[in-house]
């Protein structure tokens, strides 16, 4: 009952991020790395009024957990942003969305690696048709070598969220790992803004933009953050990054139902691929069972070879046939009474 509860978690986290991306235009006038510290501090200080609210044991950090959460803020976070917003200025959201869509491929291939086992041919294929799948309805696009290395950064980025999360989750658990990155993150985007935009970028957000930013923080950051963690714990790095290819398909959903724009061809044969994906990617084969028939047949033969019972008894209970007796009684009484019935201990087969 876990993995289903789980796979609807990571399907909800990565359909709640692609609706990220119609809400985000509202606010493509405000700052964006200031925008970015804003949302992830209100979704901190959520998260942790609900770490505090379920009382949870206190849970030492260690250098190692330390060391993993501020890569985690500085690479999952506020290095993704960085990379995503230089890239997007040398190359179309098309080809950027594309090489993000990687993610599960390298998923698929590096964490079983990090969790010491082997990646699964099956999941490897999967992430494959995700992938394409995610190429197919966000389009090839185009742009610079620039744009492609930056892009390339941001994908580096988007594993690091979920990779170095994979360690820390056993210990401090969904709600302090998506809790403590994104205060973390907070101090690194503000420094970002301040050079990049100068001190006039803090400035408060109109009314529209802060019902923007409250959804981002509540609903993408805090709830999605929970879901995908959460997820990532009990099924794997492998398979729970398969849901990521249905980014596109919840910003599609989004731009559809706020009237932004239509659905095409493209768009419809990149959603069934990436379905069809997730699908391949959650079934797992069910054991033959003729192989245990066989199993259990060729036991039962092998003992049955083993023991073979006398020839003039029936080894059920030491009880001997009709036949048995009768020939029993026709014998010498001396000579029978030196017998015991089949099964005891002192029993003497005759000629």
């Amino acid at each position: 009952m876990r993995a289903p509860s789980a796979a609807v978690g990571a399907a909800s986290a990565m359909l709640l991020v692609g609706t990220s991306t119609a809400v985000s235009a509202t606010i493509a006038d405000y700052p964006v790395f200031i925008g970015q510290a804003l949302r992830y501090a209100i979704a901190a200080l959520i998260l942790l009024a609900v770490v505090r609210h379920q009382r949870l044991p206190r849970v030492h950090l260690s250098g190692r957990d330390v060391l993993l959460l501020f890569a985690l803020a500085a690479t999952g976070l506020a290095g993704f942003n960085l990379f995503l917003v230089a890239a997007t200025q040398h190359a179309g959201p098309a080809m950027v969305g594309t090489v993000i869509g990687a993610v599960p491929v390298v998923l698929a291939l590096v964490g079983p690696l990090i969790e010491r086992r082997r990646p699964a041919p099956r999941i490897v294929v999967a992430a494959a048709v995700v992938a394409v799948g995610t190429a197919v309805a966000a389009g090839l696009g185009s742009g610079s070598a620039q744009g492609l290395l930056l892009s390339l950064g941001a994908l580096a980025g988007e594993v690091a969220f979920s990779l170095l999360a994979v360690p820390l989750l056993p210990r401090l658990g969904p709600l302090r790992v998506a809790a403590y990155p994104a205060a973390l993150s907070v101090p690194l985007l503000l420094i970002a803004g301040l050079v990049v935009d100068g001190t006039g970028s803090l400035r408060l957000p109109t009314p529209a933009e802060a019902m923007a930013f409250g959804y981002l923080s509540v609903v993408v950051t805090a709830v999605a953050f929970f879901l995908w963690y959460d997820a990532l714990r009990k099924l794997g790095a492998d398979r729970a990054g398969l849901f990521a290819g249905l980014v596109p398909i919840g910003a599609l959903v989004t731009t559809v139902v706020l009237g932004l724009g239509r659905v095409g061809p493209a768009d419809l044969a990149g959603a069934v691929l990436v379905a069809t994906g997730v699908v391949i990617g959650l079934h797992r084969p069910k054991p033959r069972r003729a192989r245990h028939t066989i199993g259990r047949f060729t036991r039962a033969l092998s003992c049955r070879t083993a023991f073979r019972p006398p020839s003039r008894f029936v080894a059920h209970r030491g009880v001997p046939t009709p036949a048995e007796t009768q020939s029993l009684d026709d014998e010498a009484p001396a000579t029978r009474a030196g017998k015991r019935r089949p099964g005891s201990k002192d029993f003497i087969k005759t000629p």
